[in-house]
């Protein structure tokens, strides 16, 4: 099997290249993370989002912790090659660590960011540490 379409990507110096996730039905932006080469080659193999943690320095895969997992749809990149854009069913309709839907959860609002979206469900009730 030809790993050609990996070649194609633009990464980074560090091996890296944004990736958004958007909720494939809405088309509301979830969240964005980072995707190494082989966090994309898993994401496209297993059908489910997998990222590199810059913070962890590891793949993640994303709801490996919180049952979150992002069923991707369909991939795209972007006309420069440097983003990635995967389309995701969001399991349990959580992206955010913080229990919100999306991670972009704060508006900006007279100079101040004010926080908009309610959190759907308290991270103490969806992390076990």
């Amino acid at each position: 099997m030809t790993e050609a379409w990996l070649s194609k990507v633009n990464w980074s110096e560090d091996g890296l290249v944004p990736a958004i996730a958007q909720d494939a039905a809405t088309g509301q932006v979830l969240m964005v993370a980072w995707m190494n080469r082989d966090a994309l080659k898993l994401t496209w193999q297993k059908g489910e989002a997998v990222y590199w943690s810059r913070s962890r320095k590891r793949l993640w895969h994303k709801g490996e912790e919180s049952g979150h997992i992002q069923k991707v749809k369909e991939i795209r990149l972007d006309c420069d090659g440097d983003v990635v854009l995967l389309r995701v069913e969001q399991q349990g309709g959580i992206a955010c660590h913080t229990g919100r839907e999306s991670c972009f959860y704060r508006r900006l609002e007279k100079e101040q960011w004010s926080e908009v979206d309610a959190v759907l469900k308290s991270p103490d009730g969806i992390y076990k540490k």
